[in-house]
């Protein structure tokens, strides 16, 4: 089982060794003939050159991720919070027409989308970005932490309702506390969503606020390509989720499967 589980692992990490030792190589090296070849010696100038070229777009993609991510977290588990701890007339109406959000296309609304945030004057800069990933992820997570609510005791909440907290006053001193689980797994998704998408950067930016996603795609073009740079480019843009993953991956798993077991 375990050398099947090596051989596996070993296939499907291919792709990431060829895209490692094309970014070392020299534009002059890289050939059909010597692709799997390592190179000769380590040309580092290629992540330099890829970072002059997307560094800007990387900071634009940071702080993109960074304030959508926090915003539809926020609005996430004030959601899921209502849903599960506060029962009121349609509120499973209301739940279910916002899960239907997570299973429309996005190229299906790009029209009207883009309609939207230029009327509202965000057309061509990065807060319109941030709108549009704000409301694509507020169902996904308000799914996981209503999920995670409904694990809560609710004698917690009678108890705080006792002690005459309201619905702002049990959400930062009860719910909000116990919530980190839940808001890690929220962050990493959410994250990795904004930072990976490219449709929206593509037709909602324009030259300046435009994310590494795009200017990566303009990496590679022209007739001439030196692979050596796009693939640097790719390194260098997977760095920040990679990290995200290395720092809160242990409460990943964790924080996911809290409120799927009832005892």
């Amino acid at each position: 089982m375990y050398l099947g589980l090596i051989v596996a692992a070993l296939f499907f990490l291919l792709p990431i060794y060829l895209l490692i030792v094309t970014a070392f190589k020299t534009p002059d090296a890289i050939n059909l003939a010597t692709t799997w070849q390592l190179p000769k010696f380590l040309n580092w100038a290629s992540f330099s050159d890829a970072w002059a070229k997307v560094g800007g777009n990387m900071l634009n993609s940071l702080f993109l991720a960074v304030v959508a991510t926090a915003i539809s977290a926020m609005l996430g588990s004030l959601n899921g919070y209502a849903l599960s701890k506060w029962k009121f007339r349609g509120a499973n109406t209301l739940f279910a027409l916002m899960l239907f959000g997570m299973f429309i296309p996005y190229q299906s609304v790009l029209i009207p989308l883009f309609q939207f945030i230029k009327s509202l004057g965000l057309y061509g800069n990065i807060w319109g970005l941030i709108l549009a990933h704000v409301v694509y992820g507020i169902p996904i997570t308000t799914l996981i932490f209503r999920n995670f609510y409904a694990d809560v005791p609710d004698a917690l909440v009678e108890a705080a309702t006792i002690d005459g907290a309201g619905f702002w006053g049990i959400y930062a001193k009860v719910i909000f506390p116990i919530s980190i689980p839940g808001f890690v797994v929220v962050i990493i998704w959410q994250f990795t969503q904004v930072w990976n998408e490219f449709l929206f950067a593509a037709t909602l930016t324009s030259s300046g606020s435009q994310p590494v996603t795009y200017a990566l795609s303009q990496l590679a073009g022209g007739q001439a390509v030196s692979w050596n740079l796009p693939m640097a480019g790719a390194i260098l843009a997977a760095i920040p989720t990679l990290l995200v993953y290395i720092v809160l991956g242990r409460y990943f798993v964790r924080g996911l499967l809290a409120g799927s077991v009832k005892g």
